[in-house]
């Protein structure tokens, strides 16, 4: 039976084992469960159809991931995964200029033509827009889009992970790095120890650089830092409400029992440290009151600290790494990491199976990110 290594368990490793294993391959999953994990921090938030960003390569990734979840879902209840942290409640983009909302109705509804999983767009007037969602401020409509979802990273993440066990999967605790001999893999180090596999999958994120540096393969791999502000309504039914999509590039997120998740920062000037800081908070609050100013009531629970693995072009890359035989590479997910990589996942899985792709991997070719520093 072929053996793969998969080092990094985060979003995609944890997508990548459960399809290999699902397939009847031996798996073994290594994680040194490094704090500041970028998918146990975030909130996702499944809508990129309002995005503005224009990279063709980008958004056929985040449309197919999104179209991809409610199979996964599916799959992951049959396996007996019940807590996956996902749930489709729908997302509102809020504005206070109606010609902003035009834009985003339109671009939604050009979008839905290939992507009906969009379903339901539809024009909100303030006073639908508030009764819709009562902590939000006077001055704002909306564009309602009812297929869009919110997922909790660490919750899929360990559902993915129970379930690829469930299918003969192995989880190791430990710091590992790449093994090859003569152009090929053989494996991997855990210390000192070579743990033997026909291929082996990087996905470990920010801290990628270290899997590959004993093989001389230098990666542009860089961290970007994300503070996320964790609030609660007490009594309000907040796990009805929807995804709220503000202005000023920020985010709020509605959750089961009150919960309020406020996100995030970007901030490209720090190197994992875990630590949040105070002028986050504040830029995170000052943003969201001008949205939601209900939430000067919420009580403050906790910040949840996490980096961003991003590749120089800032797109995702996933494919055979440095022309050696057997070694699969996959990252710079950024802040789409729980949109993109469980559909990422799967086609890395499918790529050591041999089986037909849903991407064009010419799109997207680790070899982009290897440098020559």
């Amino acid at each position: 039976m072929k053996h793969v290594i998969i080092i990094g368990g985060g979003i995609l490793g944890a997508s990548a084992a459960y399809h290999l294993a699902k397939s009847g391959l031996r798996v073994t999953v290594i994680d040194r469960h490094e704090p500041g994990q970028a998918t146990g921090a975030a909130a996702g938030i499944i809508c990129p159809w309002l995005s503005q960003r224009r990279n063709k390569a980008w958004y056929a990734l985040a449309k197919g991931g999104a179209a991809y979840y409610p199979e996964l879902i599916a799959s992951l209840e049959q396996d007996g995964e019940e807590d996956t942290g996902y749930r489709r409640v729908g997302a509102i983009s809020v504005h206070p200029d109606s010609a902003v909302l035009d834009l985003a109705e339109e671009r939604a509804l050009l979008r839905r033509e290939e992507a009906p999983e969009i379903g339901e767009i539809r024009r909100l007037s303030e006073e639908e827009t508030r009764k819709f969602v009562p902590m939000l401020g006077e001055g704002f409509a909306s564009v309602w889009i009812s297929g869009a979802a919110r997922v909790n990273g660490g919750q899929l993440r360990d559902a993915m992970l129970s379930a690829a066990q469930k299918h003969g999967a192995e989880l190791l605790s430990g710091s590992a790095t790449v093994s090859a001999a003569e152009g090929k893999v053989n494996g991997a180090l855990v210390g000192d120890k070579l743990v033997t596999a026909d291929a082996v999958l990087v996905t470990a994120g920010a801290w990628a650089r270290e899997a590959v540096a004993p093989l001389g393969v230098n990666l542009d791999v860089h961290a970007q830092k994300a503070q996320i502000l964790h609030l609660r309504l007490e009594g309000e039914p907040t796990g009805e409400w929807p995804v709220i999509m503000p202005p000023r590039r920020h985010y709020i997120v509605p959750t089961d029992g009150g919960k309020v998740i406020v996100g995030t920062t970007h901030e490209d000037e720090h190197e994992f440290e875990t630590t949040p800081t105070a002028g986050a908070i504040h830029e995170m609050l000052d943003k969201a009151f001008v949205t939601a100013p209900a939430l000067k009531e919420a009580v403050f629970e906790e910040v949840n600290v996490g980096y961003r693995p991003f590749t120089a072009d800032n797109l995702p890359v996933a494919g055979l790494l440095g022309g050696i035989d057997g070694l699969y590479f996959a990252n710079g997910l950024g802040s789409s990491g729980l949109t993109v990589g469980p559909y990422l996942g799967v086609q890395l899985a499918k790529m050591v199976t041999g089986e037909p792709l849903s991407i064009d991997p010419s799109l997207y070719s680790p070899d982009k990110a290897i440098t020559g520093e």
